[in-house]
């Protein structure tokens, strides 16, 4: 009999794992146990795996609400001992003995899959024990560590999902049963279960056999129901009984139970629990032990769960908690602190100014203004400083703008833009930021969504940072109030980012992405501060009037469904809208779920081209009217006093190293629609200023692709000054160009976008709606005739299963673990992945330096025009009156020189009075 049960990993560095004591004084220990598969595959049940899915395409929907029970059963039953069983496979003593048993239970979901193996980690990170035993069910094991803590003095509580552990309920054995996703438990107790069925939980097995259990596949009497069945028990004493006496059954309901006797022995031989499982450990050794909280921070981080609420939650529950809260809030940190009055930065800056120095900041920024309400400064000598800016005098201004400005000043700061962006509302300028901690954990590891300073303090550092008050000797900064406490905190953190900043610095050696943050993040982020605070010009108005345009469309689709369907309903609800689509109206069916068909896009797309009724195609237009409306509204909302919208751009968002916008995101504005156009005449012109220039590269993914592959045939099409993907389609389809249609042309233009983006010929036929053979084919003759592009994607697959990362052009690393997964589905994205980022990746770092190379140059000039927005690979200028031909010649030559490719770089630039108009 094969065994596996997760070994406990050590605790954090500094800590001794402590474990929780059986209580004493006649009160018993308590011991919860959970059938870890049932309570995932409910809470992935419960959840959408459409809102819970990381960048990497990983679902967590499962993982959350796992956790999410895990947390709230912890806190509300407070075990002393704690396990988690699994279930190996579907092959146990059970199939072995029924060959049907659970034959009739679907195929697991793919998004399902993996998410156990990871909920593993999760509990490893506890230090909790889990269980899984080769040829057992979760129920057996869980039976047989019941039976030895009853025996042994415990009160056991089982959170399961499966009616048959109700056969384990006694005095001291309670089952937490879900009712209600995985938000609800009802506690079934031996007076419950006689409540509900009538018997007592020893008889339930004796009930369950001659009930059937529909979902393991185990049949039930024909016209014998759960009421039939609990009388016989009651009315014989036992399942055993019955079968002796199976003549005394009286009517049809008899006749029938006589003849399937054997099965219904069968069922009850199944239903028993296992009791004797033979285990590698004893209940005395499930003892709750303190958390990994570094390991805990560093799977959720991994996984892209970022609710504050839930990782509260399950910290609160750790046995180790009140040891961490009473810990020091940054261990290893001596500080002398002072909260500095009027007159005292300025002399404290004279001391220890010119050190490197770790910032920390309070502030608020909103509608491109704000301010900074508090600021901390931290040595790494121990000296620390805190001070409201408000307070500060003349000379204390001075001293800081001077210090701030000053290059030859290093300064460490966690998320540099936004501080930046925020002193220049007080007329502060910042030079010699040699680290930003948020950066280099991107660049460190660009798959985290996380950059929260305490994350990165706990991972990095071991430390937590906790707003506590300072302990004995630590942080004596002479403050007892409320206020005091928050500037404590917040020297601490400046001191932990100072800390940081030593740590990543020789972690960006070891992955070889100094240079990077040196050289194009932080004057990236330098360069963006100034865009958020430029912001671009609206005309609102003509905003307003889109909005109303939209909210009419919407109105009147809404209409046209109504007519379409014959009554009214909600064309929200996705119920009613399956009732109307394939009840009444009786449309092809769509894919299935748990919920019903989908009525997604791509469902009613497809219904669309399947069918003549209307109501399809209006439920899309209704869609679309409506996601533009919303998009419209965002804009009308995000118009500053200035009359301008200021988004905000993240560096930190797209593992590729691709730049992302929100408040508002500019990106979702369709570029290609007439509607996306007409938003685009939004944005104007300022006043002060001409015409806005907008410049962007031309097939830049297709070109670093060519460039990265050395494919001769690919480069020769960018070179022969002809279109591309004509020149491409007659290579492929072997004829003049002449001869190549708009068909072919976009066949050939979906394929080679696509494979910049790992697309499968799968995934080619559904974007081009061909079978998927013929898909195949046309990848097939692609390849013959560009066989450096066929090499290269499958070289740089190979490189980076064997080195864990793919590299850009300028070594831009990203890490994908999930090349080596035994998971299908994860393995395949990480694929995809490793095929599309040293493409993409190369593209957003020729953007960078461009972005770069143009307002350097711009400020060498010495013109007023300015730089406005970035948007995917197109830049927005601002120009000032006289400027246009001086800046349209500098753009052209900067960006075409960012670097040099084997397909050179095409640079298209257009003028207008509005975004829409400077299109070119």
């Amino acid at each position: 009999m094969a065994e596996t049960a997760a070994k406990k990993k050590s605790a954090p560095a500094g800590k001794t794992a402590k474990k929780a004591t059986p209580t004493t004084g006649g009160e018993r220990p308590r011991l919860l146990l959970m059938d870890g598969h049932s309570l995932a595959y409910r809470a992935f049940f419960a959840l959408p795996a459409e809102n819970f899915t990381t960048a990497t395409g990983q679902p967590t929907n499962a993982i959350y609400g796992f956790a999410s029970m895990l947390a709230n059963t912890l806190r509300d039953e407070a075990p002393t001992h704690f396990a988690v069983a699994f279930d190996v496979s579907r092959k146990t003593w059970r199939s072995e003995e029924f060959t049907e048993y659970k034959a009739n239970r679907s195929k697991t979901p793919d998004e399902f899959k993996g998410q156990v193996e990871l909920i593993g980690e999760l509990l490893d990170a506890m230090n909790a024990v889990r269980f899984a035993v080769d040829g057992f069910e979760a129920d057996d094991v869980i039976a047989t560590l019941a039976t030895q803590a009853e025996a042994a003095g415990f009160e056991v509580l089982i959170v399961t999902g499966d009616r048959d552990s109700f056969q384990l309920i006694s005095d001291h054995v309670t089952v937490l049963y879900p009712t209600k996703g995985v938000s609800e438990l009802t506690r079934f107790t031996p007076e419950k279960v006689e409540e509900k069925y009538g018997l007592t939980p020893a008889q339930y097995p004796d009930f369950a056999a001659l009930r059937g259990d529909p979902s393991d596949n185990l049949p039930g009497i024909p016209g014998v129901g759960e009421k039939t069945a609990a009388k016989w028990i009651n009315q014989f004493g036992s399942f055993a009984e019955l079968v002796e006496r199976a003549d005394e059954v009286k009517g049809k309901a008899g006749q029938n139970f006589r003849d399937h006797i054997e099965a219904v022995k069968l069922n009850r031989r199944l239903t028993e629990m296992v009791r004797d499982v033979e285990l590698p450990r004893t209940v005395e050794d499930l003892a709750r032990a303190a958390y990994d909280r570094k390991g805990v921070a560093m799977v959720l981080d991994t996984l892209e769960i970022r609710n504050p609420s839930l990782r509260e939650r399950l910290l609160a529950v750790d046995p180790g908690a009140e040891e961490a809260e009473e810990a020091p809030a940054a261990e290893g940190i001596d500080l002398d602190g002072a909260v500095l009055g009027a007159g005292e930065l300025a002399p404290w800056l004279a001391e220890h100014g010119k050190a490197v120095l770790g910032l920390a900041t309070v502030d608020t920024w909103q509608l491109g203004t704000g301010s900074v309400t508090e600021v901390a400064l931290a040595a790494a000598g121990g000296a620390a400083a805190w001070f409201d800016p408000a307070q500060l005098d003349e000379a204390d201004e001075n001293a800081f703008a001077a210090w701030l400005a000053d290059p030859k000043k290093p300064k460490v700061l966690n998320n540099a833009k936004g501080v930046m962006r925020v002193f220049a509302e007080h007329g502060w300028s910042v030079d010699g930021i040699t680290m930003d901690t948020a950066l280099a954990a991107y660049l460190v590891k660009p798959g985290r969504r996380s950059f929260d300073l305490d994350a990165l303090s706990l991972e990095y550092l071991g430390r937590e940072l906790v707003p506590a008050a300072a302990a004995d000797g630590q942080l004596a900064f002479g403050t007892e109030d409320e206020d005091g406490a928050e500037a404590d905190a917040l020297m601490v953190q400046a001191r932990t980012i100072l800390d940081l900043g030593t740590a990543f610095g020789d972690r960006l050696k070891e992955v070889n992405a100094a240079d990077l943050l040196k050289d194009i993040e932080l004057p990236t982020s330098t360069l963006l501060a100034r865009l958020e605070r430029y912001g671009i010009a609206a005309d609102r108005a003509h905003l307003e009037a889109m909005e109303q345009q939209f909210a009419g469309a919407v109105q009147q689709a809404v209409k046209e469904a109504h007519a379409a369907a014959g009554h009214e309903f909600n064309l929200g609800s996705p119920k009613q809208l399956q009732e109307v689509l394939f009840g009444e109206l009786g449309l092809p069916k769509t894919k299935k779920t748990k919920t019903g068909y989908t009525t997604d896009a791509d469902a009613l797309a497809w219904l669309a081209a399947q069918t003549d009724n209307e109501l399809p195609v209006i439920m899309l237009r209704h869609r679309e009217q409506a996601k533009l409306r919303v998009t419209v509204e965002g804009l009308v909302k995000s118009i500053a006093a200035d009359g301008r919208i200021h988004t905000t751009y993240n560096q930190t968002v797209a593992a590729t190293g691709r730049l992302s916008s929100t408040d508002p995101n500019l990106q979702n504005i369709p570029v290609r629609t007439d509607e996306g156009r007409a938003i685009r005449r939004g944005f104007v012109v300022g006043e002060g200023f001409e015409s806005l220039m907008t410049a962007d590269y031309s097939q830049i993914e297709l070109r670093v692709m060519a460039h990265l592959s050395e494919d001769e045939g690919l480069i020769e099409a960018f070179t022969s000054g002809e279109d591309l993907h004509t020149t491409v389609a007659s290579q492929v389809f072997g004829v003049e160009r002449s001869g190549v249609d708009a068909e072919m042309r976009r066949k050939i233009k979906a394929m080679s976008y696509g494979l910049a983006y790992g697309l499968s010929a799968f995934g080619l036929s559904q974007q081009l709606g061909i079978e998927a053979a013929e898909a195949r084919a046309l990848m097939d003759t692609y390849f013959e005739r560009f066989g450096g592009v066929r090499d290269y994607l499958r070289r740089v697959v190979d490189d980076a299963r064997a080195t864990g990362y793919t590299e850009t052009m300028l070594g831009r690393r990203r890490y994908l673990p999930d090349l080596n997964s035994d998971n299908r589905q994860r393995r395949e994205m990480a694929e995809r992945m490793a095929l599309n980022a040293p493409i993409q990746g190369t593209a957003a770092d020729i953007v960078k330096i461009a972005m770069l190379n143009v307002h350097r140059a711009l400020t060498e000039a010495k013109l007023t025009s300015r730089m406005l927005l970035q948007v995917h690979d197109e830049i927005v200028l601002e120009i000032a009156p006289g400027e246009r031909a001086a800046v349209e010649e500098l753009v052209r030559r900067e960006m075409a020189g960012a670097v040099s490719l084997r397909a050179p770089l095409d640079v298209s630039v257009g003028v207008g009075p509005d975004w829409e108009s400077a299109a070119h």
